[in-house]
């Protein structure tokens, strides 16, 4: 099975999110994989005003270039429009980001048109469910500039046995600061973003879904660390790759903790006390 969806201009969000809620899905794989679905958006540039907002809830500074993260937001309609198509089997709200990893090859200019493409992969059989993972690519003018691959968990009973990570984080920190996560943030981030999911709103919608308290959103944490990282991230290519650990419940306070060895940035976000991780991830020049 396949779907090709083309797009002549970015779809909105909430009437994807109601397009989720509303719509029945089996839950189940059928066969070994997903089918192959793509999404495609073409001459997309950014709304400058939408763009300062998005600086400003994540802390970016003023610059003639896009934010590293902001082509995610770019394309998270995209990625919407994928997980509501009827061939894809999973309910989206329940969904779990696990990891994030993006690739930048040049800075991409605040008013530049960009190509997006999007497509569907997996999944692989783990513990806890079945990852799959949505692969975006963005070009200019034919060329690629950027590219991500966000990775989602379905929780589902499977043969394969947890493996748990055991192993003891090695990382040391050379510098460390302290965030707080405001009770408001999620809503802040939602608006900017398009990710408008309960989880991340209010206390009451978010024990919809078993939690005690609503959650910021992985990719405002990974957003927020890349800005208070802004003035050493590399000037070349990179690439920046995260994996979600424990949520973070609103409102908190954090430690952000990173090591910059030249090639190579690696950071965490943990717990007031430093010891429950919510983030890991690592910056390396290519």
């Amino acid at each position: 099975m396949m779907a090709t969806i083309e797009l002549e201009k970015s779809p909105s969000t909430m009437s994807l999110y109601y397009r989720a809620v509303t719509s029945k899905k089996p839950g189940k794989l059928q066969g070994d994989s997903l089918p192959t679905i793509k999404a495609h958006l073409r001459n997309v540039t950014a709304d400058l005003g939408k763009l300062a907002e998005y600086r400003k809830v994540c802390g970016f500074p003023v610059s003639g270039s896009l934010p590293v993260t902001y082509p995610h937001i770019l394309a998270f309609p995209l990625h919407m429009e994928i997980l509501v198509n009827p061939l894809f089997p999973f309910p989206l709200l329940g969904l779990v980001h696990v990891r994030n990893e993006i690739t930048q090859y040049r800075a991409i200019g605040n008013q530049e048109a960009m190509d997006i493409e999007c497509e569907l992969v997996g999944p692989d059989t783990v513990g806890k469910g079945l990852e799959f993972s949505i692969i975006t690519r963005v070009s200019v003018e034919g060329k690629l500039v950027w590219e991500s691959v966000s990775t989602n968990l379905f929780r589902t009973k499977t043969n394969v046995e947890d493996k748990k990570d055991k192993k003891e984080d090695t990382f040391s920190a050379d510098n460390m600061d302290y965030w707080s996560a405001p009770e408001n943030i999620g809503r802040r981030y939602a608006k900017v973003s398009g990710d408008s999911n309960l989880i991340h709103l209010y206390a009451v919608t978010a024990k919809l879904f078993g939690f005690k308290r609503h959650i910021a959103h992985g990719m405002w944490s990974k957003a927020h660390a890349l800005a208070c990282l802004d003035d050493q991230l590399p000037k070349g290519p990179f690439k920046v790759s995260v994996a979600f650990k424990l949520p973070v419940f609103l409102p908190a306070k954090v430690q952000f903790q990173y090591a910059n060895t030249g090639d190579t940035i690696e950071f965490r976000v943990k717990d007031q006390n430093g010891e429950k991780p919510h983030l890991a991830g690592s910056i390396q020049v290519l």
